[in-house]
């Protein structure tokens, strides 16, 4: 890839340019269907196209070989082909793909997609259902044999001579969006079943870091636990609770040693034992990284807070 001159989205322009096609100018919401292949426009601005925005229009990038960086309104994504990038009206976004980078450009306007059909019609619907949100989807290898198969036709259809107001592309076209709307859904599925997965995994780590934080497992134990490695029991609770498991461990483990502190009236080292340290002053270094002072500092700390409460 070569050397960027500047970063199209990394510092956005004070005035997004608003286009019809990149670089050209049109009216608002004007009927457009249009296709093109991905190098005819960027290979004229030296692979990087800047920051801008369509109104009225939506716009689907199929990247069928090759990487792209992708800016979609704040956020830049890495990708590599086969994938789609949808792009619905009003989003802000800029690319900047490799030489190599192939695949095409389709626009088109939601009036041209669902006339003579309306919203409530297959073509409405999957229009709503692709463009709900911005996004950047990697495609599986059959629906990539699909939709390639469909652009490819469409943009001949597109580009071949033939009787003006000719069908065939609009067909295509609709084609090309319900068949990624469907594919959409799909991998939304799939994330959402895998997110409840997670979800029920770190429940389960939970409730067994509840119920042996004092034995001082390892990570590596209850990853077995649960059938995981410790590397990917650390990225479910990092995704999970922004912090590692064993953060999470020694949370718990520091919030029963202060319960116990408070309402126990044993000697700090029996406490110690009682919670799995076998060295007092261990527990003492540990307690004060967690909390920010020794345990009898936090002890008598709670005990004037008691007294000054119940004057």
């Amino acid at each position: 890839m070569p050397s960027p001159r500047r970063a199209p989205a990394a510092a956005m322009p004070p005035a997004v340019p608003t286009f019809a096609l990149y670089g050209e100018a049109g009216a608002p919401g004007a009927e457009l269907l249009h296709v093109e292949t991905l190098q005819s426009r960027s290979r004229l601005h030296r692979w990087e196209i800047e920051a801008h925005v369509h109104q009225g229009l939506h716009q689907i990038i199929w990247l069928r070989s090759g990487p792209a960086q992708v800016w979609l309104d704040a956020e830049r994504q890495a990708c590599e082909g086969p994938a789609m990038v949808v792009i619905p009206p009003g989003v802000v976004h800029a690319f900047r793909f490799a030489p190599a980078s192939e695949g095409h450009v389709l626009t088109l306007s939601p009036r041209s997609l669902v006339e003579g059909e309306g919203e409530t019609a297959p073509a409405g619907e999957a229009l709503h259902a692709l463009f709900a949100a911005p996004r950047v989807l990697a495609l599986a290898e059959g629906d990539a044999l699909r939709i390639g198969t469909l652009f490819d036709t469409l943009a001949n259809e597109f580009a071949a001579p033939g009787p003006a107001g000719s069908p065939v592309p609009l067909w295509l076209a609709r084609a090309v969006v319900w068949r990624l709307a469907q594919v959409a859904q799909q991998h939304d599925r799939v994330v959402s079943a895998a997110a409840r997965g997670h979800q029920t995994l770190f429940t389960r780590f939970v409730v067994l870091v509840e119920a042996h934080h004092a034995a001082h497992w390892p990570i590596a134990r209850y990853a077995s636990r649960l059938g995981l490695t410790p590397e990917r029991l650390n990225r479910l609770v990092r995704a999970q609770a922004g912090r590692s498991a064993l953060e999470l461990v020694h949370e718990r483990l520091a919030r029963e040693a202060c319960r116990r502190l408070v309402y126990v009236a044993a000697p700090i080292s029996q406490l110690a034992f009682e919670l799995g340290f076998e060295d007092p002053a261990y527990f003492c270094r540990f307690f004060k990284r967690r909390m920010g002072m020794s345990p009898r500092a936090f002890r008598q700390r709670a005990a004037g807070a008691q007294q000054a409460f119940s004057r």
